[in-house]
């Protein structure tokens, strides 16, 4: 969370008129409330803005009074941008933050950052076709960032009440009620909340899934790594050679540097040998020998901190317990290496966000819930399993390339040059440098994860469409006709793709992702005739039985295509030209597709059987 003092956000030590003979009055309000939250990263953050909107107010606690200062994950998918845009966060102000794509298209390999380049791929999907298959397009920025970009547009939000320095202790479970012991760091105070729904996203030493005895399924330790979080002007040892990551073959320092900054804050992620230098015996100056190492020339860099990790990957057993649920690096931990983590967390309370506004409000059964757990750990599951891969593939092939094993720096450099310049080696690193991008391009991985499927994906990258339940909608540029187009829609600025002329920037303003409302179901169809009347029944039926909105939204009469050729595609997927129609979740993945003859009873039965799941 921000450090930024607010009228509405405690300090750390959560106690206001204190004396020594009073009992502190605690700063938190809401002793009993909805939803509480407990943990202040990204997953919490979002969670209390996307909850706020559904109308479901919440309490949220940090343990840490301030964030700590050394940046973590440094990416957010396309995916995590279509989330954000769904709930009305200004994905172009979020653009403004971090890397601007030219800084950061690239992923170089090199002897060391000064030294000979011996690879390159590009960072991720940056190329303007990836913007056929999503709206938005990846955009590198420092997770503190888009913490306080979220919590700066949490600061006025009256559903929602946000306190720094107090801990999560323990709950017990009563009926439908949660009591939770909450903990002052400062002054050691201990006091209970009430709520209906707890919310763990506190990390990945969790204290909520410690306390719930919820055990992880996952393998300890691959590698162990370091992080260096230092300062240093990059450009001019970079030049012409910019990226978001840059791979070290040195043998000194074998790992990658994120140029969050190429002008300040760095990171640099060593894979050290842990024999030769026990995490104990780790000092600053080691830290700066490291550094030094991985930039090859002299210049000024101050080491701002260094902490040890290790390579593995962990997923909870189960992602809930009764009416506690767990969710982000809580429910499951993986190597930064494909930068699925943070994204991963994203997308899990967005799909658990409306579920719980919707049993909060009447219109679903405690049973909708029990969907997240079915839906989100698969997903994590496959997740985890990449990023062990990308690790295990990257490092491996750093040690390939003659300097492992020998103790002798100096000796592994020579080993190193040797490698790099012989023409039988060459065609092989060139092999491995492309077996990498599996690791830098995970598309398939992003947007393309099904509900309901354990299919793991035959490769990351290779995404494409799916018409089938449990898929998100697919994305296809639209044009609102002006009188239909919603009071809440803001169109895209795709103008950071410079290759692309006004024409091209204006033609892209509107996606089929902005049909689907966060808070209705939507059904989209080819035409109105013979949808309305079913439409309008199913709207009355839906009111009497639950509190549930449903939208209908139809090709020419609503919206038309802005690329024919891709609008035809979408049509055909999902039968819309024959008279079939597509039914959304509030979430924008897939609940039905529907042939001509399906009635409204068809319709309300999926609507019913999402919520009211027997």
């Amino acid at each position: 969370m921000g450090a930024d003092a607010d009228a509405k956000v405690s300090s750390a030590s959560a106690v206001s008129n204190t004396s020594k003979n009073s009992k502190p009055e605690l700063a938190v309000k809401s002793r009993d409330v909805p939803v509480l939250i407990v943990g202040g990263g990204p997953s919490g953050l979002l969670m209390a803005y996307m909850l706020s909107k559904l109308g479901v107010k919440s309490l949220l606690i940090e343990k840490y009074p301030q964030r700590l200062a050394a940046p973590k994950a440094h990416a957010l998918s396309p995916r995590s941008f279509e989330i954000c845009r769904q709930f009305g966060l200004d994905t172009a102000a979020l653009r403004k933050l971090g890397s601007p794509r030219e800084d950061a298209f690239w992923v170089n390999f090199l002897t060391n950052l000064s030294g000979e380049r011996i690879g390159v791929l590009p960072y991720e999907r940056m190329d303007p076709e990836v913007l056929n298959d999503t709206p938005e397009m990846i955009h590198n920025v420092p997770q503190p960032d888009f913490e306080q970009f979220v919590y700066d547009a949490l600061l006025k939000d009256p559903n929602v009440e946000m306190h720094k320095g107090i801990a999560f202790v323990s709950c017990q479970q009563h009926d439908d009620i949660v009591t939770s012991e909450l903990q002052v760091r400062e002054t050691g105070q201990r006091f209970t909340v009430q709520s209906r729904h707890v919310i763990g996203c506190d990390g990945a030493k969790s204290q909520v899934r410690k306390h719930l005895g919820v055990e992880c399924e996952g393998e300890d330790g691959y590698e162990t790594m370091m992080t260096i979080h230092f300062s240093a002007d990059m450009r001019p040892v970079v030049k012409e050679q910019v990226g978001m990551l840059h791979w070290i073959t040195d043998p000194a320092c074998s790992g990658f540097i994120i140029a969050y900054d190429l002008s300040g804050t760095q990171v640099l992620i060593s894979n050290f040998d842990s024999k030769k230098h026990p995490v104990e015996s780790w000092t600053e100056e080691l830290s700066r020998t490291v550094v030094a190492a991985a930039i090859g020339t002299d210049i000024p860099f101050d080491v701002l901190s260094y902490r040890p990790w290790i390579l593995s990957r962990k997923v909870a057993n189960q992602y809930s317990v009764g009416n506690v649920f767990l969710a982000g690096d809580a429910a499951h931990a993986f190597p930064p290496t494909g930068g699925l983590g943070l994204n991963t967390g994203l997308a899990d309370v967005h799909n658990l966000a409306y579920k719980i506004a919707a049993v909060h409000q009447g219109g679903a059964g405690p049973e909708l819930l029990t969907s997240y757990h079915d839906e989100r750990r698969p997903i994590a599951m496959i997740n985890a399993a990449q990023s062990v891969k990308n690790g295990k593939a990257i490092f491996s092939f750093l040690k390939t390339l003659g300097t492992a094993g020998i103790d002798d720096v100096e000796q592994a450099r020579a080993n190193l040059l040797r490698s790099i310049h012989d023409p039988d080696k060459q065609e092989m690193i060139k092999r491995e440098v492309e077996g990498q991008r599996e690791h830098f391009d995970n598309l398939e991985l992003h947007i393309g994860y099904v509900y309901g499927s354990k299919e793991v994906p035959a490769h990351a990258s290779y995404y494409k469409a799916k018409y089938i339940p449990g898929a998100r909608l697919p994305h296809v540029w639209i044009n609102f006709i002006e009188s239909r187009k919603p009071d809440s829609f803001k169109p895209l600025n795709v103008s950071y793709v410079k290759e692309w002329t006004e024409k091209d920037v204006s033609a892209r303003q509107g996606s089929t992702l902005d049909l689907c409302s966060y808070d209705s179901f939507t059904l989209i169809v080819g035409n109105q005739h013979g949808w309305k009347q079913r439409f309008e029944q199913l709207q009355k039926l839906l009111a009497a039985k639950t509190n549930v909105k449903v939208r209908l939204w139809s090709v020419d009469a609503d919206f038309t295509f802005a690329f024919p050729e891709q609008g035809k595609l979408f049509c055909e997927g999902f039968g819309l030209e024959s008279g079939g129609g597509v039914l959304v979740r509030p979430d924008q993945h897939i609940l039905a597709v529907l042939k001509p003859g399906d009635c409204t009873s068809d319709m309300e039965h999926h609507v019913i059987h999402h919520l009211r799941p027997t």
